[in-house]
C-alpha cells in the first residue's frame, strides 16, 4: 500500500516520523493500537491519514472541547472533511452537523468522553459506519496516570457496544503500569504497541534557583522579543496576576485557566495560535492538543505536580522541530504542600519531585556534574518504564566527561541570578 502519496497531498510531508508508518499500516489492518510517543512526534497522524484511506466514520476522543475546533479547522483547512461535537455549538449549529454525519459527509469526529457515552449519542452512533475509535490522551482513564479523569473510565463499555471497531489508544505520557490499564480498561485485543523514545533533541532544559521570579521570567521573555512561549503557573491567581504585569511591562500575555468563561478561553487560545498574543500564561488545563507548532519556550514559574506532567508540559515547545527551549524556576519552598492527613502521599511525591529539581539546579562548583546529573534522574525515574528512554539517556550521560560543564546540556538561555552558574 503507497502511503506516501496520500502523505503528502493531504499533509504536505515527504517522509513519515519514526513509528508513524508502522502504526497506520496497522491501523489500515484493522488492528488495534496502543501509542506512546512524545508531544511534537506526530501522533494524531497514526489516525488522522488512515481515516482517509478507508470508508466510514472515524471518532476521535478528545478530553478539552476548547481545543476540537482548533483540531478540526486545521482538518478543513487540509481539504479533510472533520467536523466535532460540543457544548460550544448553538442548536442550529449541532442539528447541521447531525445531518452531515448521517449522511456520512464527514470522515473524522471529535468528541468529548463524556458526551460519546450518553445513551442517546451511542444509538444514534450505532446508526453511522464507524471505521476506528481513537482515544487521544488515553492516560486519563487510569487511576495510576497523572491526570485521571472519571469520565474516561466509561469509555471501557465502547468494546461492548462496537465489538467490531478496532480502537486506538494514544497518549505522550505513560508508565508501564499505566500502559497495561489502559489496554485493560479499553479492551484492546492483542493490540501492536508502539513506544517511541522520550528524547526531544531539539529541546533544551533547564532549572534555575528561584530569586525574584518575575524579574527572571520578564528579562527571559525580553531577550526573545519575536518568539511565543507558555508560562505555566501553580494557581489561577498567580496566572491573572503574571499575564497583568507582563502586559503592563509591553509584552501581550493572556491567562488561560478553568476559572475563565469558556468563550474567554477560546478566545485567549486563538490569539495565541494566530500569534496576536507572544505570551499565554496558564495553569496545566492548557496545552493539551495544543496546535501551535512554533511555540519556542515553556517556563514553569512554579513546581509541576511531577515528572510526567513536567514532560508532557515542556513538550509543548518546538513541535515544529526547531529548538525550544524550558526553564523551571525552583525553590524549596515550593515543595511545601498542606499537612493534612489525606496530602501525605501527594506530599511525599512532591517532596521526592523537589529533591530531584534540586540536584538538577546545580551550583557552580558543583558544575562538571551537572550534565550526567539531569540526565541520570530522569533514567532514574523512567528507567524502569521505557527501555528505549533508559538506553538514550545513558548514552547521553556517557558523552559527558570529568571535564564537561553543563554548558553542553544547558545553554545560557536565561538570566542567571545572583550566585549561580550562568553557562
Amino acid at each position: 500500500m503507497d502511503l506516501a502519496l496520500p502523505l503528502k497531498r493531504h499533509f504536505g510531508h515527504d517522509e513519515f516520523r519514526p513509528l508513524q508508518r508502522e502504526i497506520i499500516t496497522d491501523s489500515l489492518a484493522g488492528r488495534d493500537v496502543f501509542v506512546l510517543m512524545p508531544t511534537g512526534a506526530g501522533k494524531s497522524l497514526c489516525f488522522q491519514l488512515p481515516a482517509l484511506m478507508r470508508e466510514g466514520l472515524t471518532i476521535v476522543v478528545s478530553p478539552l472541547i476548547s481545543l476540537m475546533k482548533d483540531q478540526v479547522d486545521a482538518l478543513q483547512t487540509s481539504g479533510i472533511p472533520a467536523t466535532y461535537l460540543n457544548s460550544t455549538l448553538d442548536r442550529d449549529q449541532a442539528k447541521a452537523r447531525w445531518r452531515g454525519l448521517h449522511r456520512g459527509e464527514y470522515r473524522m469526529l471529535y468528541v468529548a468522553p463524556e458526551r460519546l457515552m450518553l445513551e442517546t449519542f451511542l444509538e444514534r452512533a450505532l446508526n453511522w459506519n464507524i471505521a476506528q475509535l481513537a482515544i487521544d490522551e488515553a492516560h486519563c482513564i487510569s487511576e495510576w496516570g497523572h491526570d485521571f479523569r472519571p469520565e474516561y473510565r466509561e469509555l471501557k463499555k465502547l468494546r461492548k457496544h462496537l465489538p467490531e471497531v478496532p480502537i486506538m489508544a494514544l497518549t505522550a505520557t505513560a508508565t508501564e503500569r499505566v500502559r497495561s490499564d489502559i489496554i485493560q480498561q479499553l479492551h484492546l485485543r492483542d493490540p501492536r504497541c508502539y513506544v517511541a523514545s522520550f528524547n526531544r533533541p531539539n529541546l533544551t532544559y533547564r532549572v534555575v534557583p528561584k530569586s525574584a521570579p518575575y524579574e527572571q521570567v520578564l528579562a527571559f521573555i525580553r531577550s526573545r522579543p519575536n518568539d511565543s512561549g507558555i508560562v505555566y503557573c501553580a494557581s489561577r491567581k498567580s496566572t491573572d496576576s503574571l499575564a497583568r504585569n507582563l502586559n503592563e511591562d509591553g509584552i501581550s500575555a493572556k491567562p488561560y485557566h478553568a476559572g475563565l468563561t469558556s468563550a474567554e478561553r477560546t478566545k485567549h487560545q486563538e490569539s495565541f495560535l494566530r500569534d496576536d498574543v507572544r505570551v499565554i500564561t496558564a495553569t496545566i488545563a492548557f496545552g493539551m492538543g495544543i496546535n501551535k507548532p512554533n511555540v519556542r519556550f515553556v517556563v514553569h514559574y512554579d513546581l509541576p505536580k511531577n515528572l510526567e506532567s513536567y514532560y508532557q508540559e515542556t513538550g509543548r515547545a518546538g513541535r515544529d522541530g526547531l529548538p525550544g527551549e524550558c526553564v523551571l524556576l525552583f525553590s524549596a519552598s515550593d515543595v511545601a504542600s498542606k499537612s493534612t492527613s489525606s496530602m501525605k502521599r501527594a506530599k511525599r511525591k512532591r517532596r521526592s519531585l523537589g529533591r530531584n529539581f534540586n540536584r538538577w539546579s546545580i551550583t557552580p562548583r558543583r558544575a562538571n556534574a551537572g550534565a550526567p546529573r539531569c540526565w541520570n534522574i530522569l533514567a532514574k525515574h523512567f528507567r524502569r518504564y521505557h527501555a528505549t528512554v533508559a538506553i538514550i539517556v545513558c548514552s547521553r550521560a556517557k558523552l559527558s566527561t570529568a571535564r564537561c560543564t553543563r554548558r553542553n546540556f544547558f545553554p545560557a538561555s536565561i538570566a542567571s541570578t545572583p550566585g549561580t552558574d550562568s553557562a
